[in-house]
């Protein structure tokens, strides 16, 4: 935990905060703070800065905030990921948080198994779970959208005309495309497939609607690997 983050109702009557549960263990067991310390905290979509431990023991610290910084500008990036099975999809919306991305979609395909819709992973408070263990890693504050697209066709056809443009689209897929395009500056709309990529059917839908195919080579990447290497590469 490089940064403890804390929302409105970890503030007392004074704006202190009482910290309590895991991320009172992790400050005595992982840091080894004691009252006078300092440790880095940011307010939930605000800003950041230093607290200083006014008292700490088993039960609760109480923290005196100064909130001076503000948090680090995303990546001007739209994420359109298929959704990707329980086990990877927790792994994917951290490194969404921790990479800075701006927002995520998360889409069907024909190769998504039905019931990865049925996964806890995608309740709401789920998800900011995983979101804020990326922001803590990466010392930011601010949540990104995440929006569930359950009907590929709907999206593609009435959602995604309003967020091309505007943006460099993009649709990475594993053949004989163009290389990815490094280092961009100007905003970014990503698609990313399944394992396995997207089908014939959709990659003309997507391009259809002014996607550009790209690929990163040959290789056939897990999904979780081509979010990181695709991010990596664009920005």
């Amino acid at each position: 935990m490089n940064l403890l983050l804390f929302s409105a109702k970890d503030r007392n009557e004074n704006g202190q905060l009482q910290i309590t549960g895991a991320r009172l263990e992790h400050l005595l067991a992982v840091h080894g703070k004691d009252s006078g310390d300092t440790v880095r905290v940011g307010e939930i979509n605000g800003g950041m800065g230093n607290a200083t431990i006014i008292s700490i023991d088993k039960t609760a610290a109480v923290l005196e905030p100064v909130l001076d910084q503000q948090a680090p500008a995303k990546l001007p990036l739209t994420l359109v990921v298929a959704l990707p099975r329980p086990k990877m999809l927790r792994r994917i919306l951290r490194s969404t948080a921790e990479f800075g991305v701006e927002e995520l979609h998360l889409i069907n395909s024909y190769r998504v198994e039905k019931s990865f819709w049925q996964t806890p992973v995608l309740q709401p408070e789920v998800i900011e779970q995983y979101l804020l263990q990326g922001l803590e890693q990466s010392r930011d504050t601010c949540l990104p959208a995440v929006h569930l697209h359950k009907r590929f066709k709907p999206f593609v056809e009435d959602e995604l005309p309003v967020l091309v443009p505007g943006k460099q689209a993009l649709l990475a897929h594993p053949g004989d495309y163009p290389r990815c395009p490094r280092g961009v500056a100007m905003p970014t709309l990503l698609f990313i497939g399944p394992e396995g990529g997207f089908i014939p059917y959709e990659i003309e839908k997507l391009e259809s609607a002014g996607c550009q195919t790209v690929s990163l080579g040959p290789r056939i990447l897990r999904v979780e690997n081509a979010v990181t290497s695709l991010i990596g590469r664009l920005f």
